[in-house]
């Protein structure tokens, strides 16, 4: 079961572009912010960011663990999947400021890309049918049987995952920032077809995926190795659920907000009526006293 390291050339093509751009625009930046009145937006945080997003993705797509999950065990390529989807790539996106990608997408090329792909039904679509074509039977065999191939759908994938956390995470292109419940409601749905597919290969009791040579001192049975997959695979779901959370509380303090701010506005139109109608009492009061007091030449 000991595999080597994999050279995967799409992925080392990605993750070096990936590299290249983030050390430009951290040096790109760092020029725009000589001044001390404005704060260098790339911190620690994000430094930290990139180099845990860029480890995981070395050793999800070259570590052995490759080899394992293109033809032994298919619970570890769903692992592997897992970790790139839902780990490297909103970890990739969360180590660049806003400012940063910004820059990227002011070049004219990439801002008509970004106006069409990283709209969310777009980019919603775009993953889901990657993902679920690559896992069709028919496909998923045939890309196993070439380290190539496989490696091409894996680093397609992994790209598309960065279109459909774009919505979440990365700031909007040419469009309007989702709202609230729009982004409730995108995660919810996004989510869907992958969660269908776990489900599937959970409770389907026949194999979909035959062709892996499980070793025989795991004591795993074909069934059993997609079984495991298919939990692994609703690890995504679960992330959703954490990502909602957060997203309705941030919700409820906006209505909230909102409600008190209405209240704090109708006690002041309540109290400016008292005011008003006091002051008008009052001059009425006045007027009264002055139609029923004796004129000076009477008085005399």
């Amino acid at each position: 079961m000991v595999q080597a390291w994999s050279w995967n050339i799409p992925a080392l093509c990605i993750l070096f572009l990936l590299t290249v751009f983030y050390v430009v625009g951290v040096v790109r930046l760092r020029r725009i912010h000589t001044s001390e009145a404005h704060a260098f937006p790339v911190k620690a945080r994000h430094i930290i960011f990139f180099v845990l997003a860029l480890a995981c993705s070395i050793g999800a797509f070259f570590s052995p663990i490759d080899a394992i999950a293109r033809t032994q065990l298919f619970s570890v390529h769903m692992t592997q999947v897992v970790i790139l989807i839902t780990l490297c790539a909103p970890l990739f996106m969360a180590a660049c400021p806003d400012e940063m990608l910004r820059l990227l997408f002011a070049l004219p090329p990439m801002r008509v890309l970004g106006r069409v792909l990283l709209r969310p039904l777009t980019a919603s679509i775009l993953f889901n049918l990657i993902f679920l074509l690559w896992h069709t039977p028919l496909l998923y065999s045939r890309s196993v049987t070439s380290a190539g191939v496989y490696h091409g759908w894996l680093t397609l994938v992994f790209v598309a995952s960065f279109l459909n956390w774009w919505p979440l995470i990365g700031p909007m292109v040419g469009q309007r920032a989702l709202s609230l419940p729009m982004q409730m409601l995108y995660v919810f749905l996004d989510g869907q077809p992958v969660d269908i597919l776990a489900f599937l290969l959970v409770v389907t009791e026949v194999p979909i995926y035959s062709h892996y040579i499980i070793p025989y001192q795991l004591g795993l049975s074909p069934f059993s190795d997609q079984a495991v997959g298919g939990s692994i695979l609703l690890i995504p779901g679960i992330v959703d659920l954490i990502v909602m959370s957060p997203l309705f509380i941030r919700w409820l303090k906006t209505i909230e907000q909102r409600t008190r701010e209405r209240d704090l506005q109708r006690q002041a139109e309540e109290e400016e009526y008292e005011y008003v109608e006091e002051w008008e009492e009052e001059d009425e009061d006045e007027a009264g006293d002055v139609a029923h007091s004796p004129s000076p030449r009477l008085a005399e």
